[in-house]
């Protein structure tokens, strides 16, 4: 069948099923539209917080990054997972037993102050906005190459989607969509990895290919082939490849694991399940479900890295037949070509296609004898190499049109969870919060869906603007969240002597230091056409200490847990009611009395 009406229909379904979802667990309350009426089965909660933590960042970004990257985007691996390990172990559970809707809620009440809960949630705002934006990227990726759409028509629709199952059905729907967006995104993710792995290695499981032996009889191992393939053109060697300096590789990955503590949208799924025991086992159950994609991950990267080179080099470097015929170019190439996420220019005019590194100046001069003018693969946009890896590798048309319903699962699924952590910020914390707390649940209700509405409007205009890469988009947005939100909440249950004042100016001046120091080295956020993510990480010339931009986040917790606990203790101690609250959420009083007797 044509993959054009394979993909609609296979992507149809999927829309259809969210859509029927969201009418059959529609919220009919504020507590099902916040926390689906904290009646979440821990499995299903486990695999709602799986689909809602993997975005389009993790679905179609993170391989392209280390497909590019090899060694050096582990980063992301082991920050995101190490992360939601953090999160399960140190603030899930208490958070959960101190009861609160939302994260601004919690600190507003933990600090006895409004206005550390309003300056919470401007961070979750600014934080989860700029997360949106990674998504829409992706939204926009997959429906511009497999729908034939624009870029901007496709998010249009994707928009329309969200709006449909977010408003109406609130967090129950949600819950209960993303469900079915993980069983789809997982499918779709692993069924393309085993035919490759198959293909290149002879090994069904993808984890275990990437250490095999090729399957052409050579006895040359994956890494090993990958390696000399792109030092043969100039590109660092894969598999030892860091992002920047050691340093940088350290920080950015304390940014990214302490940025995914303190995530809102992630956080608040802990506050859908019955009791503190089920939010344990939950975060577990996320963890496996998790794993399942992050193991596979580098073994995508990789294979899809020696498909696009070895398609493009198909003989010895250096011999005029050893470069594709521009004119011969398959067929996927033609197709990304559309979209203008890949693209090529004929800088010798020899009509054929020449990709190596030509920032590498020992290889460039090489390169020259050869009668080589430059990089010719002026654009290959790191965030198609899971959608095009499929096509490159020649699978089934039916395999690809998966790929491509999981990428929009996984796009929607985190768009839906960061437009609801958007929506109640707004709703339940600033307007029955602050503003007008005599306001009656059915009109809260109303609330959180227009504030939900004017979000997805907010985030479809930022989308059709895209900074960059989605993954780089999404390390930014971990970094602001790692520099204003999680420290509050990690003094907020381990140090009973944080007052409100510390909370407030430690807030202020981690997220201020934190985006000062992405402004001054990215460019300005959010300006149509600007683009403040660089995607060839290296060390930048004005770097604090060689740490980049996308890591600086954790630089910025420092400073925020620093102000907090200077200025906490030149002012007043928090009042007793709510030091006691605090070793409460962490040892409930009489604990071990039974014991005792």
């Amino acid at each position: 069948m044509d993959l054009k009406i394979l993909t609609y229909l296979i992507v149809g379904a999927t829309f259809a099923v969210y859509i029927g979802i969201a009418f059959w667990a529609r919220a009919s309350s504020t507590g099902e539209f916040y926390v689906a009426g904290k009646g979440i089965n821990p499995v299903a909660n486990g695999m709602a917080t799986a689909a809602d933590w993997m975005s389009a960042a993790s679905f179609i970004s993170m391989a392209g990054l280390i497909a590019f990257n090899g060694y050096g985007a582990s980063v992301f691996l082991m920050g995101w997972t190490g992360g939601y390990v953090l999160l399960a172990m140190l603030l899930a559970p208490y958070l959960r037993k101190f009861g609160k809707f939302t994260v601004p809620e919690f600190i507003g009440d933990r600090y006895y102050s409004k206005a550390a809960k309003i300056v919470a949630v401007l961070c979750l705002l600014i934080a989860s906005i700029t997360y949106v934006i990674g998504q829409m990227k992706g939204i926009g990726v997959a429906f511009s190459r497999f729908l034939e759409m624009s870029y901007e028509s496709g998010l249009y629709v994707g928009m329309g989607i969200v709006f449909i199952y977010a408003v109406l059905g609130g967090m129950k729907g949600i819950t209960y969509t993303q469900i079915a967006q993980y069983c789809v995104l997982i499918f779709a993710y692993t069924i393309p990895a085993i035919f490759i792995s198959l293909n290149l290695t002879g090994m069904p499981i993808p984890q275990l290919g990437l250490g095999s032996q090729m399957a052409d009889g050579s006895g040359t191992h994956l890494l090993d082939k990958l390696d000399q393939v792109v030092t043969d053109l100039g590109f660092r060697e894969y598999s030892t490849q860091i992002m920047g300096s050691k340093l940088n590789m350290f920080i950015y990955t304390l940014s990214l694991m302490i940025g995914t503590a303190g995530l809102p949208h992630v956080i608040i799924r802990f506050f859908t399940v019955p009791k503190v025991a089920d939010a344990r086992s939950s975060a577990g159950w996320a963890l496996v479900f998790i794993a399942i994609l992050y193991t596979t991950a580098p073994a995508v990267g990789a294979m899809a890295r020696l498909n696009l080179m070895e398609t493009i080099q198909i003989g010895p470097v250096g011999e005029e037949t050893g470069n594709l015929v521009y004119d011969e170019r398959p067929q996927w190439f033609k197709n990304w070509e559309t979209t203008g996420l890949l693209q090529f220019e004929d800088k010798n005019g020899d009509g054929r296609i020449q990709y190596y590194d030509d920032k590498n100046e020992a290889f460039a001069a090489q390169a020259e004898s050869f009668g080589w003018k430059g990089n010719e693969m002026v654009k290959v946009d790191r965030d198609i190499m899971v959608l095009a890896n499929p096509e490159i590798a020649g699978l089934p048309n039916w395999v690809i049109a998966l790929v491509v319903a999981g990428g929009l699962a996984a796009a929607l699924s985190t768009a839906a969870g960061l437009l609801l952590a958007i929506s109640s910020a707004i709703s339940h914390d600033l307007l029955k919060g602050v503003f007008w707390t005599g306001i009656s649940e059915q009109g809260e209700l109303l609330a959180g869906r227009i504030s939900m509405a004017g979000a997805i409007v907010l985030a479809g205009y930022f989308g059709l603007h895209p900074p960059d890469f989605a993954a780089g988009t999404v390390a930014i947005a971990f970094g602001l969240a790692a520099s204003s939100i999680f420290p509050v909440l990690m003094m907020g249950i381990f140090n009973q002597k944080m007052n409100k004042a510390g909370a407030v100016w430690g807030m202020i001046a981690g997220i201020g230091v934190t985006m000062a120091y992405v402004f001054q080295h990215k460019g300005i956020f959010f300006v149509p056409g600007t683009s403040f993510l660089n995607p060839d990480i290296g060390m930048g010339p004005h770097w604090f200490l060689g740490i980049s931009p996308n890591a600086f986040g954790a630089v910025g917790a420092l400073v925020n847990f620093g102000v907090a606990i200077l200025v906490s203790r030149m002012t007043a101690e928090p009042p007793e009611h709510i030091q006691q609250l605090v070793e409460d959420i962490r040892v409930p009083r009489g604990v071990g009395e039974a014991a005792a007797h």
